[in-house]
């Protein structure tokens, strides 16, 4: 007669968790694939979510990754993503132990080989065509000088002061300041006194 005991399988194999064993899985995905590049077609593209971060997915066809550029990144690109495009990703993989799912965080975005880059070109300049922004009759002559002056800076630093200042003193005209916030830099000795 066999007892309960005997029908046990003893085995020395370490025990988790679920939550250890997600978290586990998640430091060895993210450890691996922490810098990666991956090729593959944009699909479920649908523009920048009100956040400003992009989801989508890459695929091939076999398989499929979810993707998202997140706001700040989105705005680096060199291009905007479309759906269909096939492109090369490069970025980092990782993982939601709550769920177990995984998606790869993009860092840079190009076409896939310098052909699609040119395809893409070309694509956009016969839709520009199309819409008649490249007729001659829709041509006008430059002005020696401009009437306005747009300029991208902090409104509040020298740099602004000495950009307004050369144009007063060089030819007069009015100028547009869009505001924004720019990086301090410090010197190596400043910061090295920061440091010390």
């Amino acid at each position: 007669m066999t007892s309960f005991f005997d029908s046990e399988s003893p085995s020395n194999v370490a025990e988790y968790s679920v939550s250890e064993l997600s978290g586990s899985i998640k430091r060895t995905v993210e450890q691996a694939f922490e810098h990666v590049r991956v090729r593959g077609e944009i699909s479920g593209y649908r523009g920048p979510h009100s956040s400003g971060h992009a989801y989508f997915a890459l695929k091939d066809d076999r398989a499929r990754i979810d993707a998202v550029v997140w706001k700040t990144t989105f705005a680096r690109l060199k291009f905007r993503p479309e759906e269909g495009m096939e492109v090369i990703a490069t970025g980092r993989v990782t993982t939601f132990p709550g769920s177990s799912k995984y998606q790869i965080v993009i860092d840079s975005l190009e076409p896939a080989g310098a052909g699609a880059l040119m395809a893409l070109i070309e694509e956009r300049k016969r839709k520009l065509a199309a819409e008649g922004l490249f007729d001659a009759g829709r041509k006008r002559p430059l002005p020696f000088m401009p009437r306005v002056v747009g300029v991208v800076t902090s409104p509040t630093g020298a740099v602004i002061r000495d950009i307004l200042h050369r144009i007063a003193d060089r030819f007069p005209v009015h100028v547009i300041v869009w505001p924004v916030r720019v990086q301090r830099v410090e010197t190596l000795d400043r910061r090295h006194d920061l440091l010390a």
